[in-house]
């Protein structure tokens, strides 16, 4: 029964800190939807942070470890090429999402463009506390095949490149329902991403400063 009521507050949670936000969310509206008393997320919790991080780490625990064996598995090579076939071997770790709960993909997308939008710094620091050393494996494998680039300048790319990917996956539904009105096309997520890698591996690796 316990776990049934932290996996029902989970549920709830994340549909609305996706849907409205997390400063916008309460936690009477989670605890009226998800029919438990506040003393149930507290115990189970402790806090909002606390709930928030846990929603997190539902996707990062199945998405983590996907990227980890992407890393191993990717040859690597340099230049744009190099980064755009990498980008391309982690969209199956991303669609795997999915797995977490129906359209988990989009959700893990809107739920990350809600933490770069307000600013939950403690999210940052939980990620690179939990998951920090795939963080900066797959930092340094982008890294690798762009070694002319200094660190401060990969960092930039790849946070530009991070708003990109947060803002389109985030719209994907509108752009699924643009694509068949306008080109007769049935889009899924998976596609967005195959037309979103490209443009963002060009950004990456592309001439600049």
């Amino acid at each position: 029964m316990a776990k049934q009521t932290k996996q029902a507050i989970l549920d709830v949670a994340q549909r609305l800190f996706s849907e409205q936000g997390f400063n916008q969310t309460s936690m009477r509206s989670i605890t009226t939807e998800a029919s438990v008393n506040l003393a149930s997320v507290n115990y189970h919790f402790g806090s909002k942070k606390n709930l928030i991080q846990a929603v997190f780490k539902q996707y990062f625990d199945v998405l983590m470890p996907s990227v980890e064996k992407t890393l191993q598995q990717t040859a690597s090579s340099e230049g744009e090429p190099g980064v755009r076939k990498l980008l391309m071997a982690l969209i199956p770790a991303m669609i795997e999402l999915n797995s977490v709960s129906r359209n988990g993909t989009a959700i893990f997308v809107q739920l990350l463009g809600r933490g770069y939008n307000e600013t939950q710094g403690h999210l940052r620091r939980f990620i690179m506390q939990s998951y920090g050393d795939t963080v900066r494996k797959l930092v340094d494998a982008i890294h690798a095949r762009l070694p002319s680039l200094s660190d401060e300048e990969i960092f930039w790319r790849i946070h530009f490149a991070m708003g990109s990917f947060v803002f389109s996956m985030a719209s994907s539904q509108a752009l699924t329902e643009i694509a068949e009105a306008d080109f007769n096309r049935q889009v899924s997520i998976e596609d967005v991403m195959i037309h979103l890698v490209p443009f963002i591996s060009q950004g990456i690796a592309g001439q600049g400063k």
